[in-house]
């Protein structure tokens, strides 16, 4: 008995421990040292390279659309770690609903990272970051709903 409670506890601890970690990777990347001003000291150097002779201003737009798309990489990853925490849970009902628990887990710490960074002078908290961050994890619910959906029913993909 003692056996099988260490064992369930620590399926839970690898289930979670994985999202739990990459929450917090999120809230880390949505303080100050986050901000464009700080992504800057890299990414600019880095498109300067790429594109030597391009004028500073759309250097600049270049670096607003790589953090607009970091918004949905980083929502997409997170959530698959929800959707695999979640179609791995020890309740049916989770596992059932996996894809619902998994996008509204994801847009919960989306709207709440953008009412966070409200707070914060040098981050803003936008309605339009929360919807790239919730098109990622549609996104990525929506990519694995498809692949179980072929890998459950033996199908070739299109």
């Amino acid at each position: 008995m003692a056996f099988s409670t260490k064992s369930n506890n620590w399926r839970r601890v690898v289930r979670y421990a994985p999202l739990i970690l990459w929450v917090g990777v999120i809230f880390f990347a949505s303080s100050t040292a986050g901000s464009m001003n700080h992504t800057s000291r890299f990414i600019r150097p880095f498109l300067e390279w790429i594109f030597p002779n391009t004028p500073a201003e759309m250097i600049t737009i270049y670096h607003g659309y790589i953090r607009k798309a970091a918004h949905f990489v980083e929502y997409a990853i997170l959530a698959f770690l929800a959707s695999r925490a979640f179609w791995t849970s020890s309740r049916s009902f989770v596992q059932k609903y996996w894809q619902i628990f998994a996008f509204a887990f994801a847009a919960a710490v989306a709207s709440f990272d953008e009412y966070n960074q409200s707070f914060n002078a040098q981050r803003t908290g936008t309605v339009y970051d929360v919807m790239i961050d919730c098109a990622g994890a549609a996104f990525m619910v929506a990519a694995l709903s498809i692949w179980f959906y072929f890998a459950r029913t033996g199908s070739k993909q299109p």
